[in-house]
């Protein structure tokens, strides 16, 4: 009776796709991170002893994940690939499915102010009407359904104002006519990551357009 041969089976090696989180990190963007906890200590958001603890972790980071970790908790100051794990992720209220999607949500103010803040939904497309009258778009806690807004502005003779949190980011390339007006971007965040992303669109004629992020202090 001969000898049964027997067959060991090689082990499957699956290899998983890498997360944001498990990219690699070089020595600029560890360096850049250290410039940033150095605006920490000068604002007093942290003391002696926990910028150089945090920088020893941050020159010791190997991926996005561990270097990321550091600034986590300092609010407004984020590293670029850190604002996008920072930003929380948003749902509908319970029962509510959200808009149907390439839908358009109009808003109008004529002659009158119009105002959306707190938790309210935000679709992924809307176009702000504002003829002498204002309007203030506040999406510090908004419930966003997409990585990307779309805004397009119909601005008359009427101001618009726009509060982003500091994990967003503005985009105003798209806005190519204004006249008899103005534009000013305070959050200085148009072409730089963030998530979500406002797209802004239109016109501005004879009115103001601000972005900011939401005021510190006492009084808001």
């Amino acid at each position: 009776m001969g000898e049964e041969e027997t067959t060991t089976a090689e082990p499957v090696t699956e290899t998983k796709p890498l997360s944001e989180r498990d990219l690699r990190v070089s020595d600029d963007e560890r360096e850049h991170v250290v410039g940033v906890l150095q605006k920490a200590i000068g604002r007093g958001m942290i003391d002696l002893d926990e910028f150089t603890e945090r920088t020893d972790r941050a020159l010791a980071s190997k991926t996005r994940g561990e270097l990321n970790a550091v600034l986590a908790d300092l609010a407004g100051l984020y590293h670029p690939a850190a604002a996008l794990a920072a930003a929380p992720a948003y749902a509908p209220p319970a029962g509510y499915d959200g808009f149907a999607p390439g839908r358009r949500v109009e808003l109008n103010a004529k002659y009158s102010s119009l105002h959306r803040g707190g938790p309210w939904v935000v679709p992924p497309e809307m176009v702000v009407r504002n003829k002498y009258g204002s309007t203030k778009l506040d999406f510090t806690e908004a419930q966003v359904q997409s990585p990307v807004v779309h805004i397009e502005l119909d601005a008359k003779w009427g101001s618009v104002e726009i509060i982003i949190p500091e994990h967003a980011a503005i985009d105003v390339n798209a806005i190519t006519d204004v006249k008899f007006g103005a534009m000013e971007d305070k959050t200085h965040s148009n072409g730089r990551m963030g998530n979500p992303r406002y797209v802004l669109s239109g016109r501005v004629h004879g009115g103001s357009l601000v972005i900011r992020h939401p005021r510190r202090g006492l009084f808001g």
